[in-house]
């Protein structure tokens, strides 16, 4: 492995010529602040490309209000890498409501207002400005998640590709590490980066006329996708259906005289190339220079949290992981986890805590079965849902095993797991070992777990397998608490308003969490964010994995009955939710029953004008008490 200067990578240019450079090989902006640690794709890039020989200078947000600050460094000698930070940047900055959040958790203190709305746009056209043709990279999850024609929630319509808006070179999606790498060769070989058209997991734009080097699966013409919702919903099964690095084609879209080119996704890395990444010498924190300001509130969830593995099979319709890391699973050894955890342990606020030993799904260790190593994933069903694969290999030993020798680390007194448990692939597995060592010695007195919702048909539209599933690890996971003399609960995570969801289906989630006492103190409403089938099914009407219709609740009211009926017993939703009871045809919920939801409305009776009425709050007399000029001939005496 290459011998690293030590500390962070420059994000000034006189910590650049601190270390003897004249100008760096590339400048990586991004619209977070710079946290060198590996749970954030701008350190791992810029440590990977480091490794590789080449020099990285950091761009954290940047005042994008003119093109002055793309000149820090100077002209870099091989291209701009451009990411908007570690979440899309419109997500970053709005609820699901469309309002402003006041919390920025990749931001300095918290701050709001340091990366603008769709920041790889901005900040390529900044660029631009500051140095005309030099080459631009795109990555990150906004890059790669907006990468073909997308439904925007925020404009409410379908956009182009971000990489034809951003007037970027090239655009890399995915986990990036070979790719960049890949990329960073030829150019410094001398190739333009406008030749460059054959690199896996890349997109480019090119004449309708240029040959496109890998097999197509399909092309598409963005006039028809923007107007036709039939039309992108296929676009977006045929796109789902290839983004797998063995079978996996070529697609294409049409823009006016341009064609973008998306290749088939590079290969996921293999264990050894994983270890050799998460080794690399991250500093494991924010920047310094932010330490005035209250350093980055990022960092929090994950300074102690290890990832153990990339990928996910779970296949919710819901999240963008199918889209970006992809369906196959791949895992680092015991050996770099636990190398990692002694790492932690030396740092100087470490407790002897590891806060998570996860990843996109905890407890994936390994592909789903031996077929996707040699033929892929399957392109028409999912692992796990409706029903568990019968290839599905579900072993949880080695998990166990790595966490057993995580928790023999010295100095470590405690780990726990906060990322996702898939509960239906801990039930697959024949031996409960995993369960039981989760439910002993995991579990900090609560486990969130993500049932989602109780409706079958929502369910079924998420991609998430029957509730019976969820019941059954419930039930086994208080009996496990209970065998080891724990009093420990579950936390479910809920989602209102995912398409296919109607007021009867969220009456009845309402009806179970009464019935089992739970008052969720928060609730998702779903989100339609870029690149998932759940986003497409919200603009569409159609399941684009089926084709099938599907209803969809698009009225903003709508939304708050369905969600004020998850969260029923919050008094301040009572008149919400008797509407939603009443819309549903279940009136008889509206009363003061035991099996009732909420209580009949109060009718406020009207004082009567000809007896004033007398207040015992000294602040309700001194708003009733004349002013002093007042004649208070008729001004009731007070009570003694």
């Amino acid at each position: 492995m290459k011998t690293h200067e030590s500390g962070f990578l420059p994000i000034n240019r006189t910590e650049m010529e601190a270390r003897g450079w004249d100008r760096p090989d590339f400048v990586y902006v991004s619209g977070d602040a710079y946290v060198d640690h590996p749970s954030f794709g701008v350190a791992i890039i810029s440590r990977v490309l480091e490794d590789a020989g080449f020099r990285v200078a950091i761009l954290p947000q940047p005042d994008y209000k003119s093109a002055d600050a793309f000149r820090e460094f100077g002209k870099p000698r091989l291209g701009f890498l451009v990411a908007s930070g570690n979440i899309d940047s419109m997500v970053a900055h709005y609820t699901v409501a469309k309002k402003k959040r006041n919390f920025d958790y990749y931001t300095p203190g918290g701050k709001i207002g340091k990366r603008p709305d769709r920041a790889v746009i901005v900040y390529c056209n900044r660029i631009r400005e500051a140095y005309g043709d030099v080459p631009i990279i795109l990555g990150g999850l906004e890059a790669s998640l907006r990468r073909f024609a997308h439904y925007d929630y925020w404009d409410d319509k379908v956009r182009r590709s971000i990489l034809v808006d951003s007037r970027a070179d090239i655009l890399t999606y995915g986990m990036g590490e070979k790719i960049l790498v890949r990329l960073a060769n030829l150019l410094d070989k001398g190739i333009p980066i406008k030749k460059i058209r054959d690199v896996r997991g890349t997109v480019y734009l090119a004449k309708p006329e240029d040959p496109v080097f890998f097999p197509v699966a399909a092309t598409f013409d963005y006039d028809i996708l923007k107007t036709d919702k039939e039309a992108y919903a296929k676009a977006f099964g045929i796109q789902y259906r290839n983004q797998d690095a063995i079978n996996g084609q070529a697609i294409c879209e049409r823009y006016d005289n341009k064609l973008l080119v998306q290749n088939p996704p590079m290969p996921p890395l293999e264990q050894a190339e994983l270890d050799r990444v998460y080794a690399l010498p991250y500093e494991r924190t924010y920047h310094p220079s932010y330490e005035a300001e209250g350093g980055v509130p990022g960092i929090s969830e994950v300074k102690f949290s290890i990832t153990h593995n990339r990928g996910c099979f779970g296949g919710c319709n819901f999240c963008a992981l199918a889209f970006h890391q992809g369906r196959t699973v791949r895992s680092r050894s015991i050996k770099s986890v636990v190398e990692e955890a002694k790492k932690i342990t030396l740092l100087p606020d470490f407790k002897g805590y590891i806060h998570d030993v996860g990843g996109p799904t905890a407890n994936f260790r390994a592909p789903a079965c031996e077929k996707q190593l040699t033929d892929g994933v399957c392109s028409t069903r999912k692992c796990l849902a409706p029903t568990p694969c019968k290839n599905l290999v579900a072993d949880h030993s080695e998990y166990v095993k790595l966490l057993s020798e995580v928790e023999a680390v010295p100095g470590v007194k405690k780990v726990f797991i906060r990322s996702g448990i898939r509960f239906d692939y801990l039930l697959a597995d024949p031996n409960d070992a995993f369960f039981r060592k989760l439910v002993k010695d995991h579990v900090s007195g609560q486990l969130k777990v993500a049932p989602e919702h109780c409706s079958e048909n929502v369910l079924a539209c998420m991609g998430k397998p029957s509730f019976d599933v969820y019941e059954k690890f419930r039930k086994r996971y208080f009996e496990l608490s209970k065998e080891i003399g724990k009093e420990q609960y579950l936390v479910p995570y809920l989602m209102s308003s995912h398409p296919g969801s109607t007021l009867k289906d969220a009456v009845e989630l309402a009806l179970y969490l009464k019935k089992n006492h739970y008052a969720p103190e928060q609730v998702q409403d779903f989100y339609p964010t870029p690149g998932t089938a759940s986003t497409v099914m919200y603009y569409t009407g159609i399941n684009p994995l089926s084709g099938k219709p599907i209803y969809v609740a698009t009225d903003y009211h709508e939304k708050q009955l369905q969600r004020a009926l998850l969260q029923y017993s919050v008094p301040k939703n009572a008149p919400l939710v008797r509407e939603a009871l009443i819309k549903a045809g279940r009136a008889d919920l509206i009363g003061n029953g035991l099996e009732c939801l909420v209580r009949p409305e109060v009718k406020q009776k009207k004082p009567s004008p000809a007896a004033p009425q007398e207040s015992t709050s000294k602040n309700a007399q001194k708003r009733k008490a004349p002013s002093h000029h007042a004649k208070q001939k008729n001004a009731p005496k007070r009570k003694k």
